[in-house]
């Protein structure tokens, strides 16, 4: 994890060494200020001292404090800029890697947690970023100039005073395992804060439809309450860390100040060379104090870089395809497939040796109860999911062989929950191509969306909101229709596409899906009967298998479980 993390600093080495280079020469400053001090009182102690050498000497420590500020302002600027672009490197990577995750991956994890890991955790990694190799150095470098300082100045008094660094140590390491637990501890129940928080504002209107804002509110308390209880924890530590170490660092103050004080006594030590030694046991104290912020970052952001590792380690999803298609001709044919989720305890098949034939440009309908896999057959095609048993073959390739990004760019999906993004309606439609305004406005007249859009005010460059807020749930509809028209794929899968619509926006979206269906190989999974007449074929699937295939009048004919669907819903229709 270490190896990794000190990867990211390669593409920012040239400003990574102008910090480290500052960060010696404010280190080297701060050693000046003592020796001077030191020579002031010692020259006027022995009656050496003039007003000339006191003026000088002060304008040399100007002049030092002067070329530290510089320094001081690109360790404290530059230095943050290391951290920050090493920041947005994780960021981008871990981006990127969510990307390539499959499916499965995010039916098991919560969108709160992933956001917290690309957010809050990577900000601690950051600051760990910068100050914790600017620490490391300046700790050594002051530790190792300050104890040779003091050892010339008198050897047995800075023994003494070492003697004290193996208790600081000992206790650091102590502490160590505590702190981290806590702080892995308050890391995932911030992450089930952001969970909270991403499911109420997302369901905000089911909320107020219920009324339910205290239920969310004792929801939200009963998480933060937790975060509250693991970062005290937290804090805690480094309350008690903080504390004791200070203690330890005051009490070599208080053992320097009696034996030195004794030895100035007794006269084993000038009073110009004490008070060198007082001074300069900051400088010794520093890379103590270094050390103790080193270790509360790297507390804070190792546990934050090692959820980042976390993610990086999951296995990505597998393309283990050779072949590029481009022009298919839409053969699907379904070959004794069996698949099931992988859920903790249960091994139960959704499609169990499941055999289809759909030839080119034909339109297979699916119904039948919900729960009978028709729409996780769907999901099996453009390889959401890889099937445990048998195949799926596309013009005669088994879709395993075919790389996942070229089998997808030939495959258009219309689903009920349809997602848009946050952005203008001509991004949305235009999504994942690069297509010119001629193309966008071609593609939404065929999806009937076209008027519409140009009686908004501004347009194609209306704003939608997120997830389409502002839109109806039928102008959401046709929109992911003309994203589909441009994108033009021979093998259409239309899931559910109006089932959660009314009937006259039903009856007009219709005709844009017909329209859409033209020349293609379509999957039409449909719940209302009255959208599958026309099918070439129409399979009726339970969770025992198929029950039932055929065609419209064949299904009704034989008097079976399409007959009884058919009849409930024309009842329904007729009571209505």
């Amino acid at each position: 994890m270490i190896k990794k993390f000190i990867g990211y600093y390669k593409p920012h080495i040239p400003l990574f060494s102008l910090d480290m280079a500052c960060a010696l020469i404010v280190a080297l400053c701060n050693l000046v200020y003592p020796s001077i001090a030191s020579s002031i009182v010692g020259g006027f102690e022995t009656g050496l001292g003039t007003l000339d050498s006191l003026l000088l000497s002060s304008l040399l420590l100007a002049v030092v404090y002067v070329l530290k500020a510089v320094c001081q302002y690109v360790v404290g600027y530059w230095g943050h800029v290391v951290g920050v672009r090493m920041q947005a490197d994780m960021r981008r990577d871990l981006f990127c890697k969510y990307e390539k995750l499959p499916f499965s991956y995010f039916d098991d994890h919560k969108t709160g947690d992933l956001l917290s890991r690309i957010t809050t955790d990577l900000w601690d990694v950051a600051e760990l970023a910068h100050h914790g190799p600017e620490n490391v150095f300046l700790a050594v470098l002051m530790f190792v100039g300050s104890f040779s300082i003091l050892a010339s100045i008198n050897l047995t008094l800075t023994l003494i005073m070492f003697c004290v660094v193996p208790f600081i140590i000992f206790f650091t390491v102590l502490s160590r395992r505590k702190m981290r637990r806590a702080m892995n501890n308050s890391r995932v129940q911030m992450a089930e804060i952001n969970s909270t928080l991403e499911n109420s504002v997302a369901g905000i209107r089911e909320t107020k439809a219920y009324a339910a804002e205290d239920y969310e509110l004792c929801k939200f308390d009963k998480t933060n309450t937790l975060f509250r209880k693991y970062r005290s924890e937290a804090m805690q530590s480094l309350g008690s860390f903080d504390a004791i170490m200070n203690f330890l660092q005051d009490l070599l103050y208080l053992i320097i100040i009696l034996i030195g004080g004794l030895f100035l006594y007794n006269g084993e030590i000038t009073a110009a060379d004490f008070t060198a030694f007082i001074l300069y046991i900051s400088m010794f104290l520093n890379p103590i104090q270094r050390f103790v912020a080193l270790f509360q970052q790297l507390q804070e952001g190792m546990s934050g870089f090692s959820r980042f590792c976390e993610i990086m380690a999951e296995d990505e999803e597998i393309d283990e395809g050779k072949i590029e298609i481009k022009d298919i001709k839409g053969d699907l044919r379904f070959e004794n497939v069996s698949f099931g989720y992988t859920t903790e305890g249960s091994d139960k098949l959704v499609i169990s040796h499941l055999n289809l034939d759909i030839k080119a440009g034909k339109t297979l309908a699916l119904v039948g109860p919900s729960g009978g896999g028709k729409s996780t057959l769907c999901h099996l095609i453009p390889r959401f999911y890889n099937v445990n048993e048998g195949r799926i073959t596309l013009d005669g390739n088994d879709i395993r062989d075919i790389t996942i990004n070229s089998l997808r760019k030939n495959i258009g999906i219309v689903s009920q929950s349809v997602f848009l993004f946050d952005g203008t309606v001509r991004e949305n439609i235009a999504y994942g191509t690069e297509a010119t305004d001629e193309q966008v406005i071609a593609a939404a007249k065929s999806a009937n969306i076209h008027d519409y859009v140009m009686t908004l005010e501004k347009g194609y460059d209306t704003h939608v909101g997120e997830r389409g807020v502002k839109l109806s749930g039928g102008q959401r509809q046709r929109i992911a229709i003309a994203r589909v028209f441009l994108k033009n794929p021979k093998l259409l899968i239309l899931d559910e596409a109006t089932s959660a619509l009314d009937n006259a926006t039903e009856m007009q979206i219709q005709s844009s899906l017909e329209e859409l269906s033209r020349g293609r190989t379509v999957i039409v999974v449909a719940h209302r009967l009255s959208t599958v007449k026309g099918a070439d074929e129409i399979v009726v699937i339970d969770q025992s298998g198929i029950v039932e295939r055929g065609m419209h009048e064949e299904l009704l004919s034989l008097g079976g479980e399409y007959k009884k669907l058919y009849d409930y819903q024309f009842k329904d229709a007729r009571a209505i």
